[in-house]
């Protein structure tokens, strides 16, 4: 792929440096109920996941977790957000510089996606476009969320390219017929060697500073 016809950004980890933030508060929030989940656990189980995956893992357990813990962690992660979130370093470079259409495609919810890119300066880049698990039957990493934000910015989803930080992420674009680069710039990936995670998960290209994002199709990380 020389250049695609769309390109599909997840939000968390990729725009916005937010997994550890946000894992951090569901581990907080789930110890409230009596869950003991550390960060890196978090991370390993829930990173590019939505709320409601989490609530399926813990019912697959066992675990009712009560309706307010969605809303708990919400303000949880929102006031972390105000406190600390900041963008993925170069990524509004990026943005500024981009001449091809261009879409988020998230797991969070509409009213997340849109707060953190208000808050770090990245919502004019993207306007309406803004798709979510919400707004479809399956999340990642079913490939439901990709394939309708391709079909919304009427493209081709064999000339589409994602940019993702999860395993989840990656496996829903390779389902999806996309070409997807793996990210791993984010904080979250500081200790764990997120190339070879998203390697195996199908990654088409991993690279890990934003500056690089066109090293052209010739150079790999």
């Amino acid at each position: 792929m020389i250049r695609p016809d769309l390109i599909i950004f997840d939000c968390d980890g990729v725009l916005v440096d937010s997994e550890v933030l946000s894992c951090r508060c569901l581990s907080e929030t789930l110890a409230a109920y009596g869950i003991e989940l550390g960060v890196d656990q978090a991370l390993d189980l829930f990173l590019g996941r939505s709320v409601t995956a989490v609530l399926q893992h813990y019912l697959a357990m066992g675990r009712v977790i009560p309706g307010q813990f969605a809303v708990e962690l919400r303000a949880a992660v929102r006031a972390a957000f105000v406190s600390s979130l900041g963008p993925i370093e170069g990524v509004k470079s990026v943005l500024e510089d981009l001449r091809v259409p261009h879409c988020v495609a998230s797991s969070s919810d509409v009213d997340r996606v849109s707060f953190s890119l208000a808050l770090t300066g990245l919502a004019p880049h993207f306007d309406t476009r803004l798709y979510t698990s919400q707004m479809v039957a399956h999340g990642k990493p079913a490939p439901d969320l990709f394939l309708y934000a391709a079909e919304r910015m009427q493209v081709d989803s064999h000339r589409t390219l994602v940019i993702e930080d999860s395993v989840s992420g990656v496996t829903a674009g390779k389902a999806a017929g996309m070409t997807v680069w793996g990210f791993v710039g984010g904080s979250h990936y500081q200790s764990r060697d997120g190339k070879a995670i998203l390697r195996e998960a199908g990654a088409d290209r991993v690279f890990g500073r934003m500056a690089d994002f066109w090293r052209t199709d010739r150079q790999q990380d």
